[in-house]
């Protein structure tokens, strides 16, 4: 006849303390006309010892068996986790043992769904940002094939536009590549002193054209006297500077102002700052906007260029630093981008 586990385990328990009860009651017995009481309390305190081992052994025993079962049964489980001493009589110890796994494994599966997630959007979203130049290319090239080469004047604007397709392609390709680099922690940081001034006006510099497309002044929030020198690797907060003016231009109102602030943001940091007057961002945007490809408005983002990579690479290169970057807009406005680099030693 087969019984339940549970009155298996009842079955065993008692027929060991009943054997036990027998060994110290005949020894009792035969000693007990020598020795008398002495003996009988002797014996019923031996029983009682005996028979808390006994059953804290077996407990101690089964609930460890079926534990272990579940481990072996659930391949999620790994049974190197499980150590007998962590499995007692106390079921209240041993239910958040399994309340403690059982979150750590529903933290795991939810970060594996989020990257399964991710990981969908982001392709979806690489696709869809290299169909729109893909297909203008392939547009403007099966057009000139078809017999518009023959024309010189269409045949140059429309080479000259799939050259700027080809363009934002490459951009893409770039800041994906650059993307992936930091995040795998791929690429090096070669952190030296500079002097952050001179790298802001050398970007301005760079962009001075652009910004008079728009009629937008690119100056410093102050006349700086003395060098100020942080630590950092130069090339890559050059890159961070230029991603944060070419956003302030792009979406900076004509006759608008771009403005870099440096100033100490505490005994070792300093805070830069990149601001504008333009028309801003919305607040339900702001949590969303270093996210990869996250546009705030699709349609006009794209007649702007871009990769739709770039603040996502900001905040990458800042963190690759060690430091924050902080934004603060009001819709109609303006924005302004802020990070901390620390200060030269």
């Amino acid at each position: 006849m087969k019984f339940k586990k549970t009155y298996s385990f009842a079955f065993t328990s008692a027929l060991y303390l009943t054997i036990l009860a027998i060994v110290i009651a005949s020894v009792s017995y035969a000693l007990y006309t020598k020795i008398g009481f002495l003996i009988t309390i002797l014996a019923v305190i031996a029983l009682f010892i005996c028979s808390f081992f006994i059953i804290q052994y077996r407990v101690e025993h089964f609930i460890y068996r079926r534990v272990r079962k579940i481990y072996d049964d659930v391949s999620l489980l790994n049974i190197d986790d499980l150590q007998r001493e962590s499995v007692t009589t106390d079921m209240e110890t041993l239910s958040k043992s399994v309340q403690k796994f059982a979150e750590g494994k529903r933290i795991e599966i939810q970060n594996l769904t989020e990257r399964d997630s991710f990981r969908r959007d982001f392709l979806g979203n690489v696709a869809h940002e290299l169909k729109t130049p893909l297909f203008t290319v392939q547009g403007y090239v099966l057009t000139l094939i078809e017999g518009a080469a023959e024309d010189k004047e269409i045949r140059e604007k429309y080479l000259g536009r799939a050259n700027k397709g080809v363009e934002r392609l490459v951009a893409i390709v770039k800041d994906l590549d650059m993307i992936t680099k930091l995040e795998t922690e791929g690429l090096k940081m070669n952190i030296q002193p500079f002097n952050v001034l001179e790298l802001i006006q050398n970007v301005f510099d760079l962009f001075e054209m652009r910004a008079k497309k728009k009629n937008i002044s690119l100056v410093f929030d102050r006349i700086h006297e003395f060098p100020i020198f942080v630590m950092g690797d130069a090339e890559r907060i050059e890159q961070v500077l230029i991603n944060l003016v070419v956003n302030s231009i792009k979406y900076g109102n004509i006759g608008g102002v771009t403005t870099i602030g440096v100033d100490s943001f505490n005994e070792n940091k300093f805070i830069v700052k990149v601001s504008d007057n333009g028309e801003g961002v919305k607040q339900e945007h702001l949590s969303r906007l270093f996210e990869r490809f996250y546009r705030v408005d699709q349609s006009r983002s794209r007649e702007q260029g871009g990769s739709g990579l770039g603040l996502s690479i900001v905040k990458h290169i800042i963190e690759a630093h060690n430091e924050n970057i902080l934004l603060k807009s009001t819709f109609g406005e303006g924005s302004e981008f802020s990070f901390t680099l620390e200060k030269a030693k």
